[in-house]
């Protein structure tokens, strides 16, 4: 059996760090948006079908966008499915698939949130870095999705 490679005193640390500041800006955003009555992941779905075209998003592409297991994007859409968020119907090239539409309310929650939003990020982590150290991150990121999601696609068109 190979010898375990323990983390070093360094190594450790930005572990540790990494996971604080994952926890904390987690809380921090929920808390923004709930202002606007929408949780983080109301907000994720909903960014990815603002995007989208008038006949909607298929769920296959919606999840590998979000990077979610299709058990929890299902639970999600139900939910806010219920709210009047979002709107599922069937594809009409194949039966087989699902399309999913942001809602006339959806639309308005998510420009709403929007700004503060986007203020709580750029104050919480964008802000923190210099241009370079953002760079440097995105990267790290990039490296980090390939190899645990070969398949995933870049979010910056890269891949």
């Amino acid at each position: 059996m190979d010898e375990v490679r323990w983390l070093t005193q360094d190594e450790l640390l930005l572990w540790q760090l990494f996971i604080l500041a994952q926890h904390d800006l987690e809380r921090v955003i929920s808390a923004d948006l709930a202002c606007s009555q929408l949780s983080h992941a109301d907000y994720a779905v909903l960014v990815a079908l603002s995007g989208g075209d008038a006949d909607g998003i298929r769920v296959g592409r919606l999840r590998d966008w979000i990077g979610w297991e299709s058990s929890r994007l299902a639970h999600q859409l139900r939910r806010m499915e219920q709210r009047g968020l979002v709107v599922r119907r069937p594809a009409t090239d194949d039966a087989r698939g699902t399309l999913v539409t942001i809602t006339d309310e959806g639309r308005e929650r998510i420009v709403a949130a929007a700004p503060g939003h986007v203020a709580t990020v750029r104050a919480n982590f964008i802000e923190l870095m210099s241009p370079q150290e953002r760079a440097v991150l995105t990267h790290v990121f990039e490296r980090v999705t390939r190899c645990i999601s070969p398949d995933r696609q870049g979010l910056s068109g890269d891949s």
